[in-house]
């Protein structure tokens, strides 16, 4: 069953070739560097196609977490500790190098390919029967792997009029 999925998998990475990719990111901690405090940072480490829950770069099939884009630290009140937070997040992603405005996937995991062929789960993916699938929202049900991945595709190539 492993070569099922991971042959769903190479087959998007073929129908993807010359698409737009998104960049990854992974968090460095704040430090001190000869004695002078540096902030926390973003730093890109990859790319990926984003397919909705799925990033998928050219050897691994990972599960999406955060999503930012990056913008230059202003210091601003907000009424949520959620909102500050992602503004952390953003201006932490632009002091890490990436640029204004770009989108940036931190918090991403790796999914188990082998673990779902055997039964397992891994992130967003599960055997239904003997179907890949993909739980496209935390509320949502399951969905067959394959047509998910046609339905990304097609959106990741012709964007609907206005999505940026």
């Amino acid at each position: 069953m492993t070569d099922g999925i991971t042959a769903l998998f190479d087959d998007a990475r073929t129908r993807l070739a010359g698409l737009p990719r998104e960049r990854l990111g992974r968090s460095v901690p704040a430090r001190r560097i000869l004695g002078i405090a540096r902030a926390p940072r973003i730093v890109p480490v990859g790319e990926a196609w984003h397919l909705g829950v799925l990033l998928l770069t050219d050897d691994a099939v990972l599960a999406t977490g955060d999503i930012v884009r990056a913008r230059f630290e202003v210091r601003r009140g907000y009424a949520a500790q959620s909102q500050r937070e992602r503004a952390e997040l953003a201006a932490a992603a632009f002091r890490g190098g990436f640029a204004e405005g770009e989108p940036v996937h931190v918090g991403w995991q790796p999914l188990d390919l082998a673990a779902v062929a055997g039964g397992e789960p891994s992130g967003p993916l599960a055997l239904q029967g003997d179907v890949p699938s993909v739980r496209w929202s935390a509320a949502g049900g399951y969905r067959a792997l394959e047509g998910y991945l046609a339905e990304r595709i097609e959106l990741l190539g012709n964007p609907p009029r206005g999505a940026s």
